[in-house]
This record gives structure tokens, C-alpha cells and sequence, in this order.
């Protein structure tokens, strides 16, 4: 550590996205001289350290989770058990992501907030990094300066009526009384659990939450990923302490190179990655009907088949793994068909390549459409799109030039301005009291 190095400490939602992002931001600051320590649950034992991260693990309600188990299929799972990967509208599943896994995290909040006390204790940081879905009075209480980092669509941090509400998928060009309408339901359905939980805040001490949200936005510093492009920084502006970055990628090791599998190497057709992400997969007919599909196409794929990989085969013309290492492939692929997470939408932009948004559920809808309202790409329903529709979407986007070209000078800038490169000095100025760059991009 250097004389002027600080200690962060990161608490993070132990879901594959959020994690991943963190890690980005870690790696700017490790790489910067300073520490960093990550407080997180024990099913990713074992898998911060080779960052060269400290990390301290917690269990909730005394579960012993096996530190064997994949982060990734575990969520996918519990999501999958509570109903969040059924054919639904986006106004049903954000009610039922709130009545019941929201729900969830604000009634484990009452368990966390000791263990995050502790943790504070021992590892006395100068700041900490906050990526979750709720706010933490254990936090906010803290005296320690925090930076609420968002893993999400800006739409979740930013709440702003000129925009469409998080989780809905609708367009900018939109009905913006459909948008009002989504926001009355949603909030008249969770009223009560939102209710609880600001009284919750309340007896802690802390400021009452605004209406119907789960957090506040930190006096200090407040971050997001996403990149201007797809932003609605035309329409609302950035508040004074909310910055954007292009991204949080991860570097992953150089040395590290993917080597095209002899299985499509010879084969004709353009080069497809598909992936529904860490939990999308877990719907195996849903991607036995997709592959099927995508079997009648001239072109190549590689397939991340998912947690549940050994439940179905790949027809000829792909190739695939349980995982695939996103970044190295992403670079070598001519278009990708995605679920729309953030990391994933971000990291495409990041290498210019062209899209095919299947949204499962929140944030993924929104990215879907802003891919789409932005002519990066295009929205197809994950559940019920055609033969016809997949394999037009393909054809289509594969030959736009002009759009491959728009997309190479996008990465061009994103790459050059590598605005993730600013995190450090941000942090600093934080912690030492010096103005803050502006964040006007």
C-alpha cells in the first residue's frame, strides 16, 4: 500500500452480476495501491482471493452453504422456485420480485445490519462500497463515507418520472400513462412491505425512506455502469453526486486466450454467442427450443448452456460449456443473443458488437428496449418468439454494416476513454476531502 492508500471495504448482493461488477471496481482500486476487502456470503468462499482481494464471509440465519455449490445455479434455483422465470408480463413479475425476494432481503436486513457492524469494526475502512438492492442502516449510521454503487439499469438508482420505471422494459417513447400506471400498481401492491421497512430505517436512527424505495441515494458519492449510448442522460441529467461510467468490466489475465473449438472451426457462417446468463438457462425447454431454433441457421454458435448443462445436447452446428468466459469471447463473436443483464449489455458494447435482447425479468427488460430504442439491436420475448422472428433477427443484424461500423466506433470510444480508469483518484478525493471531478459525461 502506498502513503496515500485507503481501505475499502465492499458489501455486496451475493448474486453473480453484482459480484462481477465489484470485483471491476476492486481491481481499478487494488491496481491503484489500495486495499481492498469484500464482505460477502460463504457460497463464494474460495472465489474473491485470486483477485488478491481480503475477504471476510457471513452466514444468515445460521445456514452452513457449501462452499462447493455455484453461486450461479444457487440463485438460479431460488429465483427459479419463486417464479421469477415464468412467461409473465413485466408489471407481474416486478410485484412479484418485490412481494417476495425483496421482501426477502428487507426481513434478513434485521440479521445483516449486526453483521455489518462487525465487520466495520475489524476492518475500521476509510470507505465503503455498497451494491445491493436495499438500503442498511448499519451503513448509513456508520460514520465511515459510503458510495452506493449500482450493478443495475440507471433506472433503478435514478428514479425519475420522465423516465420509465425500472423494471418495466418500456420505451422512452412510450405511453407515459401506462408508465404511471405501472408505478401505482407495483407500489399499491408492496405498500406494506415498504412501509415495514422504512419503519424499520426509521427506528434506526436514519432519514424515512423515500416513497416506496428501498434505499437512499449516499450523500457522498453515488455510481452506476452504463454506457452513454444506451443512457437517458438526454432526457433526466445526472444529480451532483451521481457519476456514470461506460462500465465496471473486470480485467481478466492477459494470457488467458480462447481458442475457437476444432467442432466450429471449419465450418462456414458467422460467428454467434448465446448466453441467457447465470440463471437464465436453468428454463431448460425454453433453451432446447432455442437451440433448436438457432440449428436452422447458416451461421455458428457458442453456447453457455447453464447450470443445469447436462440436461440437454447442442445440435452441430454449436459448441458450448456449463460457463464461457465471456470477455475472451466476446471479441472474436460477429453479433450476441443475450438475456440483457447489465455486465453482459455493457461488455458488448464495450467490443462493438451488435445484439439480440431475450429479457427474463427487471432490469433486463429495460436494457432490452433501450437496446433497441437506440438501434443497437434488437427485443425479441424470450418465451414466445418465433422460428421466424429468431432467425430474421439474426440474418438482419449480421448483414447491417452500418450499424457494425456505428458499433466499432462506439467501442473505439468506450475503450480509449476507459473511463473506469477515474474510480481511484473519485475514491480518493472522497476520503481526503478534495473536490470531486466533474461528472457531467
Amino acid at each position: 500500500m502506498t502513503v496515500n492508500s485507503i481501505s475499502v471495504l465492499f458489501i455486496t448482493n451475493d448474486s453473480v452480476g453484482h459480484v462481477n461488477s465489484c470485483i471491476g471496481i476492486g481491481q481499478q482500486l487494488s491496481g491503484a495501491g489500495h486495499k481492498v476487502t469484500f464482505m460477502i456470503s460463504r457460497q463464494w468462499s474460495g472465489k474473491l482471493e485470486k483477485y488478491g482481494f481480503q475477504v471476510i464471509y457471513y452466514d444468515i440465519n445460521g445456514d452452513k452453504i457449501n462452499a462447493d455449490e455455484d453461486p450461479a445455479k444457487l440463485w438460479a434455483l431460488i429465483l427459479q422456485e419463486e417464479g421469477c422465470f415464468v412467461d409473465q408480463p413485466s408489471i407481474d413479475k416486478m410485484v412479484n420480485i418485490k412481494t417476495i425476494h425483496i421482501n426477502k432481503f428487507c426481513q434478513n436486513s434485521r440479521q445483516m445490519d449486526p453483521i455489518i457492524e462487525d465487520t466495520i469494526d475489524i476492518v475500521r475502512p476509510d470507505l465503503i462500497v455498497l451494491d445491493q438492492v436495499i438500503g442498511y442502516p448499519s451503513v448509513e449510521q456508520s460514520g465511515v463515507p459510503w458510495v452506493l454503487s449500482c450493478s443495475s439499469n440507471p433506472l433503478l438508482l435514478i428514479d425519475d418520472k420522465r423516465t420509465p420505471p425500472y423494471g418495466s422494459g418500456y420505451s422512452i417513447y412510450g405511453n407515459k400513462n401506462q408508465w404511471q400506471l405501472y408505478r401505482q400498481t407495483v407500489n399499491n401492491a408492496t405498500r406494506q412491505i415498504w412501509h415495514d421497512f422504512n419503519n424499520y430505517f426509521i427506528s434506526k436512527g436514519c432519514q424515512p425512506l423515500p416513497d416506496c424505495q428501498y434505499f437512499h441515494l449516499s450523500p457522498y458519492l453515488n455510481i452506476y455502469h452504463y454506457p452513454i449510448e444506451l443512457d437517458y442522460t438526454d432526457i433526466r441529467p445526472l444529480p451532483e453526486n451521481v457519476y456514470r461510467f461506460d462500465s465496471f468490466m473486470r480485467n481478466e489475465k492477459k494470457d488467458k486466450r480462447f481458442e475457437l473449438p476444432e467442432q466450429l472451426r471449419d465450418k462456414p457462417g458467422k460467428l454467434i454467442y448465446f448466453s441467457l446468463g447465470s440463471m437464465g438457462a436453468v428454463v431448460v425447454e425454453n433453451m432446447k427450443r432455442l437451440v433448436t431454433i438457432m440449428a436452422k441457421s447458416n451461421n455458428r454458435f457458442i453456447v453457455s448452456k447453464g447450470p443445469l448443462h447436462n440436461e440437454y445436447d447442442l445440435p452441430d452446428n454449436m459448441w458450448g460449456q456449463q460457463s464461457i468466459p465471456q470477455l475472451q469471447v466476446l471479441p472474436i463473436v460477429d453479433l450476441v443473443i443475450t438475456h440483457g443483464g447489465n455486465n453482459t449489455v455493457t461488455e458488448t458494447m464495450y467490443f462493438g458488437k451488435p445484439m439480440i435482447v431475450l429479457p427474463l425479468f427487471v432490469d433486463q427488460f429495460d436494457n432490452a428496449q433501450c437496446v433497441e430504442d437506440n438501434g443497437f439491436g434488437i427485443r425479441l420475448d424470450l418465451y414466445s418468439c418465433t422460428e421466424n422472428e429468431l432467425l430474421s433477427a439474426i440474418d438482419k443484424l449480421l448483414s447491417d454494416k452500418q450499424l457494425h461500423e456505428k458499433l466499432a466506433k462506439i467501442s473505439k470510444r468506450i475503450q480509449s476513454d476507459n473511463s473506469q480508469r477515474k474510480l481511484p483518484k473519485i475514491f480518493e478525493n472522497l476520503v481526503f476531502n478534495i473536490k470531486p471531478i466533474n461528472n457531467s459525461n
